[in-house]
């Protein structure tokens, strides 16, 4: 690729769209192209591996988890393959973009439903803490709330930390179809974040609605880790998480960069459509660590909890003590006394 900005100012600098897939390929390098065949190679490889862990959770996991584990470990292979479509054809980064954005909305619902199938359904998950209340002063919401009273764990308070994920799932596609039919009128430009373009607001608006949506999977992640942590709950949360800031703020730092210009540009690349392609090679990098370590985590079959009544009456069990023995009593530690 061409070298670094320089005194003299080159016209795809202050470019407002991406080079053409073919102006990119043409500039690169030998070194260029082997990262290119590199990064390729690596998302294929994590799709490859996501279909075989797919194969492997259809025959092997309880119909009623199969296809909420399937989402949760396709949200590393989409987002790989969305960022390679997006490194081969920089004109088509918004909409790459768009399409991992909103996949993964469907992924933030779908893990919180996971937490709950895990402790056996909605009805066993409110047998099992019926008693129990939730603690709301949680992040990325209310973590610094401490004052914040417990909610108590019934039917609507379930309904509403669903509905919480479920609004990002439905929201999110809509502001992504209102996003393209403003670009379409000129009105909307993904590097534009100036007040009087439609992007930041959409943005912020994006911003509040993912904060809404991550807060009900932390709410419920802290009520059910000790209880899931037979099931690795806690690797499985970690890699979520590591999916969430690595698709959305380290993206978001970046093209901060890159609109400040600190991140320089490189003919043909404008500084923003350079931060946009070093984003898509490190998500690539990282979304293909995240595929192998997740079908770690993911493939083990792990038990079912017990009941609540069954665990109730083993509790009930190992406190009694035998009442009665032929010619004798018994003593305290459960041996006849004669």
């Amino acid at each position: 690729m061409g070298g670094e900005a320089n005194g003299t100012a080159d016209p795809s600098c202050d470019a407002s769209e991406p080079p053409y897939s073919q102006e990119l390929l043409q500039s690169l390098d030998l070194p260029g192209r082997f990262l290119f065949a590199i990064l390729t190679v690596m998302m294929l490889i994590a799709n490859l591996v996501f279909i075989e862990e797919a194969v492997y959770i259809y025959r092997k996991i309880p119909s009623s988890k199969r296809s909420i584990i399937i989402w949760i470990n396709a949200a590393a292979p989409v987002i790989a393959t969305t960022s390679c479509t997006g490194m081969w054809i920089p004109r088509s980064t918004m909409f790459t973009d768009f399409t991992a954005a909103v996949f993964f909305a469907i992924v933030i619902h779908k893990f919180l439903m996971m937490m709950i199938k895990e402790c056996g359904g909605q009805k066993l998950l409110l047998r099992r803490f019926e008693n129990d209340h939730f603690k709301i002063s949680t992040g990325p919401c209310c973590c610094c709330c401490l004052c914040l009273p417990r909610v108590r764990i019934t039917r609507r308070t379930l309904f509403w930390l669903k509905l919480g994920t479920f609004q990002f799932v439905f929201l999110r596609p809509m502001l992504m179809f209102l996003s393209i039919v403003l670009w379409t009128n000129g009105n909307y430009t993904l590097y534009n974040l100036s007040p009087k373009g439609a992007a930041i607001w959409i943005s912020c608006f994006v911003g509040v609605l993912t904060i809404i949506a991550l807060w009900p999977v932390g709410i419920m992640f802290q009520q059910v880790r000790t209880l899931l942590i037979c099931k690795k709950i806690i690797p499985k949360f970690a890699l979520y998480q590591f999916i969430l800031i690595l698709n959305h703020l380290q993206a978001a730092i970046i093209n901060l960069l890159a609109m400040q210009r600190i991140i320089p540009c490189a003919p043909p690349l404008s500084s923003s459509a350079r931060g946009a392609y070093m984003t898509q090679q490190l998500l690539i990098i990282e979304m293909f660590l995240i595929t192998l370590i997740s079908r770690v985590v993911y493939r083990r079959r792990y038990d079912d909890l017990e009941p609540p009544d069954c665990m109730a009456e083993e509790a009930g069990e190992k406190q009694q003590t035998p009442k009665t023995v032929l010619n004798g009593t018994v003593s305290e530690d459960g041996l006849p006394r004669v």
